[in-house]
This record gives C-alpha cells, sequence and structure tokens, in this order.
C-alpha cells in the first residue's frame, strides 16, 4: 500500500466518523462533508491518486 491509498484510507475513516457525528449533533453540513471525505477516500484508495488531483477532476466535470 503506497502513501496515496493509506490517506485515502484515513480520509475514509474521517468521513465516516464525521458521518457518525453529523447524526449525533443533526448538523447536515457535517454529514455532508464526511460523505464527500469518504468518497475522496475509496477514490484515493482505489487510484492512488493525491486528493488534490481528485478534487480537480470532480471540479472539471
Amino acid at each position: 500500500m503506497n502513501k496515496e491509498q493509506l490517506e485515502g484510507k484515513w480520509n475514509q475513516v474521517k468521513g465516516e466518523f464525521k458521518q457518525k457525528y453529523g447524526n449525533v449533533t443533526d448538523d447536515d453540513t457535517t454529514f455532508a462533508e464526511g460523505k464527500f471525505d469518504e468518497m475522496l477516500g475509496r477514490l484515493q484508495e482505489k487510484t492512488g491518486k493525491r486528493k488534490e488531483e481528485i478534487r480537480k477532476e470532480i471540479e472539471t466535470w
């Protein structure tokens, strides 16, 4: 597992935590941010790309 994949896995964990925290506080913004972070983490893990690269790709869609 390379550095980008490891960072992707960590971002997934952070995203899941933000979702759980968002549910507890009923903060929809935190929940949505957590979902996005989880998605970025999964993409990082699968592709090995940096988060910034993935964000740029998404912005161009």
